[in-house]
């Protein structure tokens, strides 16, 4: 069985239903109580209430099923930040790592997938396609890419001393059904919730103000899932680094273009003047060793999503 740490969250869930369909059963692992998911109802599915920063927790559900893999998406990293408590909430946010490989190697488990970001890219010079063997700068512009640049550095020394196959996922800007984050690091996912409520969107949150021309590699949810668990599935792997990612760069000109082909009246407009550079992750190494390519184009990708909105599911 697939141990999924985060396993019913945004990514976690369609990570699961990617591994059930490719015939793989999970182990679902949730620091709050379990929860019954109608999705995953009558399949080869077991949820368990854990916290990964409690290794005797972590151990126990080893002991109650055979766990022969682990896709470790749960929080690593101390966010949202806690100021009254910073080191210690960063001594459990490298904990939680520590012991998800300690798990492993006490399970013989030969491959643990963990969760890293586009964001280690920041800062990078030159831009455009952006591939795993590039140089990345030591610091980084958020608390996120900086852990994740700390977890990198820490799973390529642990996979040496261990001998686990631990990859890293350089995931994409991912967007899609339960998507938590609305307006964080992209415009995307509020310019369909806006359509979907007919509002204007609320961008408010953004870090620096949205524009038409503004562009970054955007994954569909379900592309993002497939692809990590065709990654925790292959026979062999011959990198620990792997980008997670549609492969092109999405302009916001693209997706209020997609969600007029669904919305015609939809109040998405935003104005012009952003970057014109284009960004992307080669997803070369992806489709060489595991035969991904992305189902999910922007037109049927905004379509399913305003689909999945109008069906009465949360906004």
């Amino acid at each position: 069985m697939i141990l999924v740490t985060g396993g019913l969250g945004f990514i976690g869930s369609q990570t699961v239903r990617a591994l059930l369909d490719l015939g793989a059963a999970c182990v679902l692992v949730q620091r709050r109580a379990p929860e019954t998911r109608a999705d995953f109802v009558g399949e080869e599915v077991a949820v368990e209430q854990a916290d990964i920063t409690d290794l005797s927790a972590l151990r126990d559900v080893g002991r109650r099923h055979k766990i022969t893999g682990i896709v470790h998406l749960a929080y690593s990293m101390p966010w949202p930040p806690e100021p009254e408590r910073p080191v210690e909430q960063t001594r459990e946010a490298l904990g939680g790592l520590l012991n998800i490989i300690q798990v492993a190697r006490d399970w013989g488990v030969d491959r643990v997938g963990v969760a890293s970001t586009i964001g280690v890219y920041s800062g990078v010079a030159g831009a455009g396609r952006l591939s795993e063997d590039m140089p990345l700068p030591m610091t980084a512009p958020h608390v996120i890419p900086t852990f994740k640049k700390i977890g990198e550095i820490l799973n390529d020394h642990l996979s040496d001393v261990t001998g686990i196959d631990v990859v890293n996922y350089r995931i994409s800007g991912t967007w899609g059904p339960r998507d938590p984050h609305g307006a964080l690091f992209f415009a995307a996912p509020e310019l369909i919730h806006a359509a979907a409520r007919g509002t204007e969107p609320d961008l408010s949150t953004l870090y620096v103000p949205a524009h038409a021309e503004d562009s970054i590699d955007l994954c569909y949810v379900k592309d993002t899932g497939r692809a990590i668990a065709l990654l925790q599935l292959a026979d062999r792997l011959n990198h620990r680094t792997y980008n997670v990612a549609s492969g092109r760069a999405t302009t916001n000109a693209e997706i209020i273009a997609a969600i007029r082909q669904v919305i015609p009246d939809a109040r998405v407009d935003l104005p012009s003047g952003g970057p014109r550079q284009q960004n992307y992750l080669d997803i070369t190494r992806l489709q060489q060793d595991t035969g991904y390519k992305p189902e999910y184009d922007t037109e049927r990708a905004v379509a399913d999503y305003i689909s999945w909105l109008h069906a009465g599911n949360e906004y």
